[in-house]
């Protein structure tokens, strides 16, 4: 599996959540008592955090100051397993400092004007961008998408890798012909000044339009807050793709879920509608579950998730208790694994602090899907899930549905592809009856075993 490349400006963030309950004696000012500070990656960085949370690999190419928030910034990344290709910056690493109560902003403070890198695009860049699956170029406004030699290497890209480019009011404008570039809708009013002022959905439409011919891309999708996206494609209707509803929330970092979700469904061979469509519900879920300050960065839980194999499913579910984390898990035949399977786990185990993935023995399989079934045997069927990051651990099973394991279990969230419905899932009732929960989850349409199967017979010779 080919890494995903995340290109661009990349920040320090910073919380400090107090609480308040007076004002201050001498300004009509709140008073934040005891304020709890929690650093994360921000910008560039925060968008190849978000992507490293899947079974990819990811590697941040960016430009950071040689300064106490650009090594904190390191530590955080090489802790999420995000490898940082370091351009040198000119100048003091960006950071941002958010003054915060029960949820909500009441201040931010800015450290770190524009920098660009100090030199050219290094070879080891260069080598990175040649073997990405997808590249996501994350622009922040400081620089580095303006250097003459990463504008060259990825306008030389972009005719054979997808570039996602999310671009920024005080950046440079896409390379033409990018597979796709998601301004948002405030950005896209900013990128498009000299047209008419337009309202509504057809404001948006022509706004998109203008920029889809004005950077040459092959899509644009303007999001547009909770109330979705809207993607335009060459000449044909544009394609609205709404929002879940979302109650609460922080939409603090919502961009750079949604372009991280979109860049890495085109690394997995998806078409442009499709990352969209897929961008729009991880974006509204990350938002619902807190946004950007509710990342956890590094808790017991994820220690556990993070412990090297080899451990059993009912270890890992212990330890994952032990922790206080929640339990997730799936199950299948898993028969010559495709980018269906591996989306549908990723989204599991995002459900959670581990995934344990319950898989149908070769008896098993034979009986559900008849006596060519399965063509992979179930000891490399193990082996190849155990290989994703997004998995913890498996384990498998003989009878026909995975009732008996899931009692053995007992996982916090059972999860199956949205090929269901939740009153259809026989395990639902079961999984109720010590206070867990069966979910779907959004399957990637078009990809099947059964299809593989035919398509590499209608091939043989």
């Amino acid at each position: 599996m080919k890494p995903l490349v995340v290109l661009g400006d990349a920040l320090l963030d910073r919380d400090l959540d107090g609480r308040v309950d007076r004002l201050c004696p001498d300004a009509p000012v709140p008073v934040v008592d005891d304020p709890q500070g929690l650093a994360r990656p921000g910008g560039a960085a925060l968008a190849a955090l978000l992507a490293a949370e899947g079974s990819r690999s990811v590697v941040l190419i960016t430009a950071v100051g040689d300064d106490t928030a650009g090594r904190e910034l390191g530590t955080l990344l090489d802790r999420a397993g995000v490898e940082l290709v370091d351009l040198g910056l000119q100048g003091r690493t960006g950071e941002k400092v958010r003054i915060r109560t029960a949820g909500r902003s009441l201040l931010r403070l800015d450290y770190g004007g524009p920098g660009g890198p100090v030199g050219t695009l290094t070879p080891g860049a260069g080598s990175a961008l040649a073997a990405a699956g997808a590249v996501l170029v994350s622009d922040y406004g400081r620089g580095i998408t303006s250097e003459p030699s990463v504008r060259h290497r990825l306008a030389d890209l972009v005719g054979r890798t997808p570039v996602v480019w999310d671009p920024h009011p005080r950046g440079a404008d896409p390379v033409p012909g990018v597979r796709l570039a998601t301004p948002n809708r405030a950005e896209a009013e900013a990128f498009t000044r000299d047209l008419p002022a337009g309202t509504g959905l057809r404001g948006v439409t022509g706004r998109a339009r203008a920029l889809l011919a004005r950077w040459r891309a092959a899509g644009v999708a303007v999001t547009t807050g909770a109330q979705g996206a809207v993607l335009v494609a060459g000449d044909g209707s544009p394609l609205v793709v709404p929002a879940p509803v979302v109650h609460g929330g922080d939409p603090c970092g919502a961009g750079d879920r949604f372009a991280a979700a979109a860049a890495t469904c085109l690394a997995d061979g998806g078409l442009v509608s499709e990352a969209v469509v897929d961008a729009v519900t991880v974006a509204a879920q990350f938002v619902a579950a807190g946004g950007a300050g509710a990342l956890h960065l590094e808790t017991d839980a994820d220690a556990v998730a993070a412990a090297p194999y080899p451990r059993s499913a009912q270890e890992v579910v212990q330890a994952t208790r032990a922790a206080g984390g929640t339990v997730v898990a799936t199950g299948g035949c898993f028969d010559l694994l495709h980018a269906g399977h591996v989306r549908t786990l990723q989204a599991a185990r995002r459900l959670g602090d581990c995934l344990i993935v319950c898989v149908n023995d070769d008896a098993s399989v034979r009986r559900l899907k008849g006596p060519d079934r399965p063509l992979v045997a179930q000891a490399d069927r193990v082996a190849v899930l155990e290989g994703l990051g997004c998995v913890n651990a498996v384990t498998l099973f003989g009878e026909d549905t995975p009732e008996a394991i899931l009692d053995r279990l007992r996982p916090d969230i059972w999860a199956k592809g949205a090929d269901y419905a939740v009153a259809d899932l026989p395990e639902a009732a079961l999984v109720a009856s010590w206070g867990g929960e069966a979910v779907v989850l959004p399957y990637l349409a078009g990809r099947s075993t059964s299809q593989l199967i035919q398509e590499a017979t209608r091939r043989a010779p």
